[in-house]
């Protein structure tokens, strides 16, 4: 998918030292490209964690699904887009965050999705993984904006402010079982409907292990023929402050 609205886009690689100050990099990408209009795009592996949704902090039980995460060594956070609790590694869990700029809050959203599900499929093939778009029943993070191939490989979530729009997502690279044993008694203190069968990696779907592989992939399906800047998520975070 070809970047919208510009000719050029901000690429942002590798971590921080923290997970808080690692936030810090999306938080300032939808800054930036509300305020000059240039699309920013990042994929990388956060730091082991799970990150719990807003629906999520208001469940009865909640305090017991952060538990259960913290108990298996995953410590518990809270984040700004939609969506049920999904879960890092650390290693071989990616995340990607897009920032485009908006004109109005009240159009673009599906269109984004779907972007958003078309550049996730692309990149997936286009490292040998069959990936379409969609969900087994009762998967993690459960919504209609999914990517899967041998089980659920990709969830995504948006968030819109009136100068820009963030979309977002989770894709599993391996390691699918450590995610499923931690997201099994996370869940059920939610009370989602969850199979732990249905968490898929794209190891397991004929893809590399390596995430950096995935990570290419995803950067050239989303940025496409726009002009990248590249840049490193400090150097990027120190240059907006």
């Amino acid at each position: 998918m070809d970047a919208e609205t510009s000719d050029r886009v901000r690429v942002v690689r590798g971590r921080r030292e923290t997970r808080e100050a690692d936030r810090s990099v999306t938080a300032a990408m939808l800054d930036r490209t509300g305020r000059d209009g240039v699309p920013a795009f990042r994929a990388w592996t956060p730091h082991r964690q799970v990150a719990f949704g807003r629906r999520d902090s208001h469940a009865e039980r909640y305090d017991e699904a952060r538990r259960a995460a913290e108990d298996r060594g995953f410590p518990p956070v809270e984040r700004s887009v939609g969506g049920r609790a999904v879960a890092y590694t650390g290693t071989t869990t990616l995340a990607f965050a897009h920032t485009v700029p908006t004109a109005d809050v009240r159009t673009g959203l599906d269109a984004r999705y779907e972007a958003a599900t078309e550049s996730v499929v692309e990149a997936l093939r286009s490292v040998g993984v069959a990936a379409t778009p969609g969900e087994p029943p009762n998967s993690f993070c459960p919504g209609a904006h999914s990517v899967r191939a041998e089980g659920k490989l990709c969830g995504i979530a948006q968030r819109v402010r009136s100068d820009a729009a963030l979309v977002s997502g989770v894709v599993v690279a391996d390691d699918s079982a450590e995610i499923a044993a931690v997201l099994e008694p996370v869940y059920a203190a939610l009370d989602v409907p969850f199979d732990h069968e249905t968490v898929g990696s794209v190891a397991e779907s004929g893809g590399p292990s390596d995430p950096e592989r995935t990570v290419r992939a995803l950067e050239s399906s989303f940025v496409g023929d726009a002009e990248w800047e590249v840049t490193d998520a400090a150097a990027f975070v120190s240059d907006d402050e």
